[in-house]
């Protein structure tokens, strides 16, 4: 599906999501990856939502984002707890949410200037 592109030089900005891919600023991605209004991390982790590990989790909260957008592909499947549960403490949210919903939000709060990052899995 291709969204809804507003202008926003200089930042990074969803352009299209599909089956097993997304394209940020127009270049295709189809592995996991985070994505800042600044910054593109690809490869971030090989595993699924429920087999996240710590220093997956650590990886985000290190970003400097006011909230995480945790997008797990076709399906919302949250993480164990125990590794969403640092976040609150730190003053980040997490949202968990599917892939095109975390894509859609993400364009969203990077057009209102938040400190947003998308963590995206692949189904």
């Amino acid at each position: 599906m291709k969204l809804h592109q507003t202008h926003l030089a200089g930042l990074n900005i969803f352009t299209a999501h599909g089956e097993g891919f997304v394209t940020v600023n127009h270049e295709k991605y189809e592995k996991s990856l985070i994505v800042t209004p600044e910054n593109i991390v690809p490869a971030w982790t090989e595993a699924k939502p429920d087999a996240l590990s710590e220093a997956d989790m650590q990886q985000l909260m290190q970003l400097g984002v006011e909230v995480v957008l945790l997008g797990t592909g076709k399906q919302l499947r949250f993480p164990p707890g125990p590794l969403l549960r640092p976040f609150a403490p730190a003053g980040i949210g997490i949202e968990v949410m599917d892939l095109p919903a975390a894509c859609r939000t993400y364009n969203i709060l990077a057009a209102e200037g938040r400190k947003v990052a998308a963590a995206l899995i692949f189904d």
